[in-house]
């Protein structure tokens, strides 16, 4: 199922729609390897992808601070200067919880893009023990810092659903 966007927002590129939707496969190939799923990558202002990731949260073995975006966004700090990681999108399947809104204000990300917003996700999850979703949006969190971060979301939101469906039961 593709969701048709009539208009694309403003500040939002085809090639933005294109790399949140990949953000969006990347959590189905989770879900598929019987993990959480949730995915994001970091990518250039060309559209090159310079780190992807999916969660590794989940117990007995997982780590709780491992989400997507936390872990795209420190592979990618390994990876460019705070100068690129300026001109650079985290795009994400679902929006970054206050975690991991920290992580992309620390690494220095420039923008983010996401898919299926925290209230929709609480939806989607209710109140399973795996993921107590924050009622905090990320554009408060980075409204709180000292370095603006657009953010451009929820879009493509019933597409990010597939992922969920059927997962948190």
């Amino acid at each position: 199922m593709t969701q048709i966007l009539s208009s694309i927002p403003a500040g939002v590129t085809e090639l933005d729609l294109h790399l949140l939707r990949q953000s969006i496969q990347l959590a189905e190939e989770a879900k598929a390897r019987g993990r959480h799923p949730f995915a994001a990558l970091v990518a250039d202002r060309d559209g090159k992808v310079i780190a992807s990731a999916g969660n590794n949260s989940m117990p007995p073995e997982g780590d709780p601070t491992q989400h997507a975006e936390l872990a795209a966004a420190a592979l990618a700090a390994k990876r460019l200067s705070p100068q690129a990681l300026a001109g650079c999108t985290l795009y994400t399947s679902a929006e970054p919880c206050c975690m991991c809104a920290g992580a992309i204000y620390w690494t220095g990300i420039g923008r983010v893009v996401y898919a299926l917003s925290e209230h929709e996700l609480l939806e989607l999850t209710g109140d399973h023990p795996e993921n107590p979703t924050f009622s905090l949006p990320c554009r408060e969190v980075f409204a709180r810092g000292q370095r603006q971060i657009p953010v451009f979301g929820p879009m493509l939101e019933s597409e990010a659903a597939l992922a969920h469906k059927g997962f948190w039961k």
